[in-house]
């Protein structure tokens, strides 16, 4: 409260920043043109309509002599001549633990009905750059409470990894219950581009109850101008590190990852980008990266950022999409939800042969290692041939690996099912998957 109070008073005893302006020279309706004037990019400007209002742009480079600005109105009612000015707020993102148990938009402002918070402290948009030889290694495991996840794909504290689903399989309920199950210190969520329905139904599900108290959450729903999406991304991703910084375990979820990218597609198109596969065009390729590489473990002495992105794949293709594919080469690990066991009814619907934690190796013992691997095998005997046992094409005693898995069916598959409203912490978790393997420690 203090640094805030102070903060507040340096603003009005710093002297008046310089009232920078420019007019309107071409507009589209999304691109706008005006002309030149001192501001750098992610500035953002208020643009006068033809009603009398304002709309805010935000500057995203220069064209012969002119500074160019996409709007988060999209077909306003601007002419040319129009002043614009420049205004503040463009670079910052207001922090702190004035977040928690909070709704925000990309802006900043609240969605919740409340008051607007007075955040104590700013953290940049784009981040801050670190050394990365200067991270602490990612070398414990975070309890997320969701057994199949803690037991054999376990995640560790600082580790980013991908949630990779066709849509209607579950990604939701998944990120809901990491939300309320886990240990982290704190949970950050953007939901970015997602429908209105599906972001208040999110909303409703996880901010209430004591959980509520340590979450904060930034939601720009699909019909905002990708610019807003994009602010909305690097806010989310900015809040985290400031906890980060504080020196707690942040745990920062954010969908999706893929409408990120449809963001800067639009954005880059608009500005005469040439598209490349499935139409995305190279500076997608560069955002993804740059947003995910501001998360993961800190410097001594400060938390980490765990970070989970859901990624959409297009009519299940979880392997030919740029997107997933970039995704899935600079993230730690990777969970892939099946269409399949969602119509078996088996929930949460991961796959685990499928799916990978690259740091698994580095934060379990041998003995849970080993029966996290004997579990994919008999999983995958298992679905490969189901269809023959289905068939009756298959004689017990022609593979004791696979009569072992048949056997053991029921309770892997009750290993797997989880309902939304029981968590299971790491130590259950683990013991339930050497009890299952019949592995010693």
């Amino acid at each position: 409260m203090l640094q805030a109070l102070a903060r507040d008073l340096h603003r009005h005893t710093a002297p008046p920043a310089p009232h920078i302006e420019g007019r309107v020279l071409r507009y589209d309706g999304l691109i706008l043109e005006a002309t030149g004037f001192p501001a750098s990019p992610g500035t953002l400007c208020e643009i006068a309509t033809e009603t009398g209002t304002q709309v805010q742009g935000e500057v995203i480079g220069f064209r012969d002599g002119r500074t160019l600005l996409f709007l988060n109105q999209p077909g306003a009612a601007i002419i040319a001549g129009a002043r614009l000015h420049v205004i503040d707020g463009g670079q910052m993102a207001e922090v702190g633990p004035e977040l928690l148990g909070r709704v925000v938009d990309a802006e900043g402002h609240p969605l919740d009905g409340l008051p607007p918070p007075r955040c104590s402290a700013e953290w940049p948009l784009a981040g801050r750059l670190m050394n990365p030889l200067a991270r602490t290694p990612v070398d414990k495991p975070l309890d997320v409470g969701i057994r199949i996840i803690n037991a054999a794909l376990t995640v560790g504290q600082g580790q980013r990894f991908g949630i990779i689903a066709g849509s209607g399989v579950g990604k939701s309920v998944l990120m809901e219950m990491m939300a309320r199950f886990t240990t982290a210190d704190v949970v950050v969520v953007g939901l970015i581009g997602e429908r209105a329905r599906e972001v208040g139904a999110f909303v409703r599900s996880i901010m209430q109850g004591e959980a509520a108290k340590k979450i904060a959450m930034v939601a720009v729903p699909a019909d905002r101008s990708p610019l807003l999406r994009l602010r909305a991304a690097r806010r989310a991703t900015a809040i985290a590190e400031h906890f980060r910084a504080q020196g707690l375990q942040v745990l920062l979820i954010m969908d999706s990852l893929t409408r990120v990218a449809h963001a800067q597609r639009e954005i880059g198109l608009a500005l005469g980008e040439q598209p490349t596969a499935k139409g995305y065009p190279p500076s997608v390729i560069s955002l993804i990266p740059g947003l995910i590489e501001r998360t993961g473990p800190g410097l001594p002495g400060e938390g980490a950022i765990t970070a989970v992105y859901t990624v959409l794949a297009d009519g299940d293709d979880t392997t030919n999409d740029p997107v997933v594919d970039t995704a899935r080469a600079i993230l730690d690990g990777h969970y892939v939800l099946s269409r399949r066991q969602t119509q078996m009814g088996i929930y949460p619907a991961i796959d685990l042969p499928q799916s990978a934690s690259r740091v698994m190796s580095d934060i379990t013992d041998p003995a849970h290692r080993a029966a996290a691997q004997k579990l994919r095998r008999m999983i995958a005997l298992y679905m490969d041939n189901r269809d023959l046992m289905l068939m009756g094409g298959y004689v017990p005693g022609q593979d004791p690996d696979l009569d072992e898995s048949i056997r053991l069916w029921p309770r892997i598959e009750a290993m797997i099912r989880q309902p939304a409203h029981e968590p299971s912490d790491f130590a259950d978790s683990r013991a339930a998957l050497l009890d299952l393997t019949g592995i010693t420690e």
